[in-house]
């Protein structure tokens, strides 16, 4: 900390003793109620000295000499204005300009001032250009033109980071959903899963988002559990005339049109279940199991926005924006499901699952302009998200499986059908206030996550051969070694968050700012599951039709006392106190209680030296406790327990830009954090798939030290072209990995699995203009970044605790770690009077990573690498009709695990981040899309 301080005083003299002057304003536009007016034009006369209005319309000149210069403002469309301006030594000058239409061009100007906030490439990047910290962004204009659709799908355009296919899971310079964290508004989001950190970035559609960026170095506002970076959506806000937008789509996969659809039973088409306040034993009583046919398999997305403002006698402003849509998704993947630890323990060669997803999501924003120094928004957005799985393994009669009782070469078979349901509401209230020198930023949140998995149903059959063989004689029979080889299963998540922020800023002068601040998270997880199990009476019942388990699972043949003729009973694992486990409703299986409190209070300085450096030296101190309560069935008597983790973190930050001129940047950043495990790593309940299981470990409370620095050169060569190169390293102690603990299950667990892992790359961008029209309009340009790294960590020999293992190895890469990440894209976008058609071909690829450690003789589990290729072609006709088109995955890569076997080599396996399948394809996405606005 002594360091620190005589920086911060060292650097304090640097500011003081400045001798020369500057000039710093800003300017509004009269023709929308003096709204600030975002990259006008400022140009010191007689010099080459200029620069260009920020999003608030502020521009400074500094290091001024002493003297009296010409400063011109213009902006295409509006009268140019000349303004002299008197500069003092030590003094800055204020210069405020209205600027307004020019008479001669004003029936011809089309004011898009609203088109400049923060969503166009443009000023995104000159929010990158100017901003403190190390950060990239993309915006709408981006977003619609590369055709991304969500926000997962934004965050992989940037250098550094990618997506795991198959899954939300999002890396960032290969650290994956335990080191990330996601906010909207600055305000923390809550995950809607209860094996992820993070919530999924797929349910924020483009429509609320105005810009999604990621912080990769860290300043201290952040939260201190911060290694990988933070991702930051900002919520579209509306500040122009009234306009009403409306649209709708149509597509389909090319895997998925052909086939004979299905969906689970009690679904709706829009994503809802209705059933989730009933008592799930009444549900198995009186609903079937069977999925059920859909029509054709034909994806539809439709929707509207509008937006209103208005105008008051005393200069304030009421804004409105409102927002909703809904989408669907049919998707069919065919491929193998594999569970093979050191031996294969299933296997279905042939497996195939039908997917039916939704996301509905609706936005209302209100902003209140009470006049130019004071501004209030509320921001409120639910979203429900469901996603909707059948799945049939082994169909083609090969199915293994090495417990199987009458069979273990062939004939063994499975069927999944499962619903899972998110809804969301996020509220916020948020407030900026400026006074003299003082600045107030604040915001409050509360958020209200109900993520639900209700009634899956699960059946496992032997012999399934003979329902192959066209031999009425020969039929299936159930596979029950135990009772819930037959289920339904019910699971549900409940999060309640409220969360705040303020930051009060004071500037001290052109050279010196300061910023003091808080913010603070209370985040309550309430978890609960239940299974109910079918115990098969009659060992050798076989199966007339396995599409048709209704006519098994019904009141008819439930076995209800003791030498009854019923074919099964219901089992459940903890009965009531005073009931039986037999054909009785039961307790929750497994359940825990989270609690998290975050309370941080934090300062920093923005140090100006000149006009080329600026030092921001900040601290953090951060209060964190954690506690969860648990009941898990699969640790015995050790699966009722309380662990609780108290700390106080000091977190140093310091980060630097120099401006090599005023175009080109240099930075160097340099943080301690720590990395703080999530309940669903802490909480020893395990997940039970097909053909994998996943849970947490008690053992990995506490927290990591992580050490970061980041050094970036950047050259804005003109206002949409940019090259940039970075270097980074990071060293974690303690990490936590996802491990497949070498036991007779084969589960993945989270481990702290050494003393340390280190972190190295360096990252490349560059955007360019080919081809600009008279206009300086851009027809031909590519963007390319690309991320090389290599990661490397300690492994400890041996591992005493909650779960015991080992490794045959010293050191490995990190989970979740690309050594080389690539993204790509050529946009073309020529104008034929009132036709401007916008071409792209959009690119990715990610390297092998490692999925989950293997311990003692496994191998590790490795994502294969995939590329993709998407085509979006925009035709906007006229100012108010749009025509899209896309074709998304062009390239249909393989999607792949692998376990690496030292004996047999790499054997293919299904992952718990991933799908039920391995080794399938996700077929062409083909799209059409009308838009019009009204």
């Amino acid at each position: 900390m002594k360091n620190f301080t005589y920086l911060l005083f060292a650097l304090l003299s640097i500011a003081t003793y400045a001798q020369n002057g500057s000039v710093s304003g800003t300017l509004t536009d009269k023709e929308f109620n003096n709204e600030p007016l975002s990259f006008a034009n400022i140009l010191i006369k007689g010099t080459t000295t200029g620069t260009t209005s920020d999003m608030d319309g502020s521009y400074t000149f500094s290091d001024l000499k002493p003297g009296t210069y010409n400063i011109e403002f213009s902006f295409v469309g509006y009268e140019t204005q000349t303004i002299p301006a008197t500069v003092e030594a030590g003094k800055n000058t204020e210069i405020n300009v209205a600027m307004g239409a020019s008479a001669a061009t004003l029936d011809e100007v089309v004011l898009e001032t609203v088109t400049t906030k923060r969503e166009s490439e443009t000023a995104l990047l000159l929010e990158q250009k100017k901003a403190v910290e190390i950060k990239q962004i993309i915006g709408a204009e981006e977003l619609s033109r590369k055709g991304v659709s969500d926000a997962a799908g934004a965050v992989a355009k940037i250098s550094g980071v990618s997506k795991q296919e198959g899954s939300s899971n999002v890396y960032v310079r290969g650290l994956g959903d335990r080191y990330l964290n996601t906010t909207m508004n600055g305000l923390s989001l809550p995950s809607n899963d209860v094996n992820k950190k993070n919530i999924d970035l797929n349910l924020f559609s483009s429509d609320v988002i105005q810009n999604v960026s990621i912080s990769k170095a860290y300043a201290s506002q952040f939260y201190g559990d911060f290694a990988a970076g933070n991702v930051d959506i900002t919520s579209k806000e509306h500040k122009g005339g009234s306009f009403v937008e409306a649209f709708s789509g149509t597509g389909f996969n090319t895997n998925a049109i052909d086939k004979n659809f299905v969906r689970s039973e009690g679904t709706g088409y829009f994503g809802y279940y209705g059933r989730g306040e009933h008592n799930p034993f009444a549900i198995v009583l009186s609903h079937g199991v069977d999925a059920v046919a859909v029509d054709t398999p034909i994806n539809v997305a439709y929707g509207a926005s509008g937006g209103s403002s208005f105008n008051f006698e005393n200069g304030s402003r009421l804004s409105f924006f409102l927002t909703g849509g809904f989408e669907n998704n049919y998707e069919y993947r065919k491929g193998k499901s594999v569970d093979f630890s050191t031996v294969e323990k299933k296997a279905f060669e042939a497996s195939e699952e039908f997917e039916y997803s939704t996301t509905t999501t609706a936005m209302a924003n209100v902003n209140y302009k009470i006049n130019s120094d004071n501004r209030i928004s509320f921001n409120s957005v639910f979203i429900n998200s469901s996603s909707d799985e059948v799945g049939y393994f082994g169909i083609d009669g090969q199915g293994r499986n090495r417990d199987a009782i009458l069979n273990t070469d062939k004939g063994f078979y499975q069927q999944n059908i499962q619903f899972d349901q998110t809804k969301m509401f996020v509220n916020q209230l948020i407030g900026n206030h400026k006074s003299g020198d003082f600045e107030l930023d604040w915001g409050f949140g509360y958020n209200k996550v109900f993520s639900d998995q209700p009634d899956r149903k699960r059946f496992s059959v032997e012999n399934y051969d003979y329902a192959l063989d066209n031999d009425p004689t020969t039929n299936p029979t159930f596979y029950s070694n135990v009772v819930f080889d037959n289920q339904r299963y019910f699971q549900k998540i409940e999060d309640d968050e409220y969360n705040g922020r303020v930051n009060l800023a004071y500037n001290v002068n052109d050279n010196l700012k300061f910023n003091f601040g808080y913010n603070g998270r209370h985040k309550t997880r309430q978890f609960n599951n239940i299974r109910y199990g079918y115990d098969i009476i009659d060992g050798g019942y076989q199966i007339a039709d396995v599409n048709n388990l209704n006519a098994v699972f019904n009141l008819d043949n439930l076995n209800l006392n003791t030498g009854d003729s019923g074919l099964y009973q219901i089992k459940v694992l903890k009965p009531y106190p005073t009931l039986s486990n037999t054909n009785r409703p039961g307790l929750f299986e497994n359940t825990y209680n989270g609690k998290l409190n975050v309370y941080a209070g934090y300062a920093d300085a923005e140090i100006k030296a000149g006009d080329k450096w600026l030092f921001v030296p900040g601290v953090r101190l951060e209060n964190f406790e954690q506690s969860i309560d648990y009941n898990v069935i699969n640790l015995g008597n050790n699966g009722v327990d309380s662990k609780t983790s108290k700390e106080t973190f000091i977190l140093p930050s310091l980060n630097i830009k120099y401006s090599l001129s005023d175009d080109q940047n240099l930075r160097l950043s340099a943080s301690k954090t720590v990395s703080t495990p999530e309940f669903k790593e802490i909480a020893p309940f395990v997940y039970e798939d097909v053909s994998t299981r996943i849970g947490g470990n008690p053992d990995v409370l506490g927290y990591s030290n992580v050490l970061n620095i980041d050094l970036k050169y950047e050259w804005f060569f003109s206002r949409s072209e940019i090259v940039s190169i970075g270097a980074f390293t990071k060293q974690i102690e303690d990490p936590i990995n996802l491990v497949v603990v070498g036991d007779a299950t084969g589960t993945q667990r989270y481990v702290r699995t050494g003393d340390k892992a280190t972190v190295y790359g360096i990252e490349v961008e560059l955007r360019k203009d080919i081809l600009v029209d008279e206009d300086d309009n851009t027809n031909l340009s590519f963007g390319v970044n690309a991320t090389y790294m290599k990661t490397n960590q300690d492994l400890y020999e041996n591992i005493d605790g909650t779960f015991d293992l080992a490794f045959n190895k010293t050191e490995d890469q990190l989970q979740g770690a690309s050594p080389f990440i690539l993204n790509a894209d050529v946009s073309y976008s020529p104008t034929f009077e009132n036709y401007k058609p916008v071409a792209n071909l959009v690119f990715s690829y990610f390297s092998d990573r490692i999925d989950a450690l293997g311990s003692g003789d496994l191998g590790n589990i490795v994502e294969k690498s995939v590329p993709t290729l998407d085509f979006i072609w925009k035709n906007t006709i006229n100012d108010n009709f749009e025509i899209n088109l896309s074709a998304k995955n062009l390239l249909n890569p393989t999607i792949q695990y692998v376990r690496e076997d030292q004996n047999q080599g790499d054997v293919l396996v299904v992952s718990a981040n991933g799908k039920g399948v391995t080794d399938y394809k996700r077929g062409l996405n083909v799209g059409l899309q009308l838009k019009y606005k009204f």
